[in-house]
């Protein structure tokens, strides 16, 4: 599906258009509606606009001609009119269920298309009346410091995702020229490329100024489901993040609280250690390192996220947490196997991974009952290449060569996800046989 992309805007406020599917066929799935938060746009306004559309610009009327109407008679047109006029004195009154039978009425609808007009108005009422402005909005979220019900993030800085829209999720960026900016709208460009990211619905700057990209919820439509996110690369950190060689008291605390016994003994006496050696020693005691990836959290049906997995590195204990994760649910690891093969293979042929230092990026793993998913996300760390510059995603890291290892991270995450299913398969002979 390719998806609309917005350039950054000069406007205090602006909006992502929604995709071209959408506007040229609004059906009634309350996810393909994206109204506009520009104007304040009253739920009363929303349902003639919907009726209008649906319509699909005629005018033609039940009880009328082209002439006028008599003196006496008011047209639905002219009701739903006075009723919107009227609710600028009166912001509580309603329009009443007669008011949008007549008006339906006078157009032309057959009545299963009534019917299924005003139950979509019924059930979505609620998310209509909501507060139309970002900025409302995001005050309403600050305010309730809470977050939708299904709402889920595993990972990363718990205010850089805002959830904004149905299926729509905003991430703060700095700046609409910010590498994370630039990443997705190349990404988008590129057919295969772009089905194995977020959807990229373009950028937003609120009246406060905070500035954000439109990117697809990945957890839309999917019902209390199982959900995995797994940091790829040997190295998740940026040369330029550890070139500082000041020693660092919060960096040990760190270290020691993982394993007390990592540090030097020059190391206990300073009781402080520069970036690079803590970021070398996290990678060293996860599976970054030797496999590519490791996994940062899961989440299981029904059970609050685990996130405390750093020490997960051999391949016994990966293989525990992706069984565990699974719940020996065959289908949904072939098809994560099927699809994390793609994903490789795109990867492999995209102009942007082959130009592209990829660091920090992760797979986000989500099923349920009904369906799977899976996406590569996070490109605050990517990185353009200097022309003289090439990689392969696969070479040990040496500084200055730019490697990350994020395709021998992919090659090890679907060795890890097959010797899963192997072993599934093999547990399940011995107890067929016994």
């Amino acid at each position: 599906m390719t998806s609309t992309i917005l350039q950054p805007t000069t406007a205090t406020t602006a909006t992502a258009a929604p995709t071209t599917a959408e506007s040229s066929a609004m059906g009634w799935s309350h996810d393909k509606l994206r109204f506009s938060c520009v104007d304040n746009i009253g739920l009363k306004q929303l349902w003639k606009l919907i009726a209008l559309d649906t319509s699909n610009g005629k005018t033609s009327t039940k009880s009328t001609s082209s002439s006028s109407p008599a003196k006496n008679t008011i047209t639905a047109d002219e009701k739903l009119k006075n009723t919107n006029n009227n609710s600028n004195n009166n912001n509580n009154e309603n329009i009443s269920y007669e008011n949008i039978t007549d008006y339906l009425g006078q157009r032309d609808f057959d009545a299963p298309s009534r019917m299924s007009l005003l139950k979509f108005l019924a059930i979505n009422a609620l998310e209509l009346s909501a507060p139309a402005t970002p900025v409302l909005l995001q005050q309403q979220q600050h305010q309730n410091n809470s977050k939708p019900s299904g709402w889920l993030q595993l990972s990363g800085h718990p205010e850089s995702i805002v959830p904004c829209a149905s299926g729509v999720v905003r991430k703060r960026v700095s700046s609409f020229s910010d590498y994370e900016v630039l990443a997705y709208q190349q990404l988008s460009q590129e057919p295969l490329t772009s089905r194995i990211v977020p959807e990229f619905y373009g950028n937003i700057q609120l009246e406060s100024g905070e500035m954000f990209i439109e990117l697809q919820d990945l957890l839309k439509g999917f019902k209390d489901p199982c959900v995995m996110d797994i940091k790829m690369g040997c190295r998740t950190f940026l040369e330029s993040e550890v070139t500082n060689k000041t020693l660092r008291p919060d960096l040990y605390q760190k270290m020691i609280k993982v394993d007390a016994n990592a540090p030097t003994p020059e190391e206990h006496q300073q009781q402080a250690i520069t970036k690079l050696r803590y970021m070398l020693f996290r990678e060293a005691m996860s599976s970054s390192q030797n496999k590519g990836f490791r996994i940062e959290a899961i989440r299981l049906k029904g059970k609050p996220p685990m996130k405390d997995l750093k020490t997960v590195r051999t391949s016994e204990q990966i293989a525990q947490t992706i069984d565990q994760f699974l719940n020996c649910k065959k289908s949904v690891q072939k098809e994560l196997i099927n699809r994390l093969k793609h994903m490789r293979s795109v990867m492999e042929k995209s102009k942007f991974f082959q130009t592209h230092e990829i660091v920090g990026s992760s797979i986000f793993i989500v099923y349920d009952d009904t369906k799977v998913g899976c996406w590569l996300i996070d490109f605050a760390k990517s990185r353009p290449l200097p022309e003289n510059v090439k990689v392969n995603h696969r070479v040990e890291w040496i500084p200055g060569n730019r490697e990350e290892g994020l395709l021998k991270g992919m090659d090890e995450l679907i060795h890890a996800f097959e010797s899963a299913n192997q072993k599934q398969q093999t547990t399940s002979r011995k107890f067929l046989q016994i």
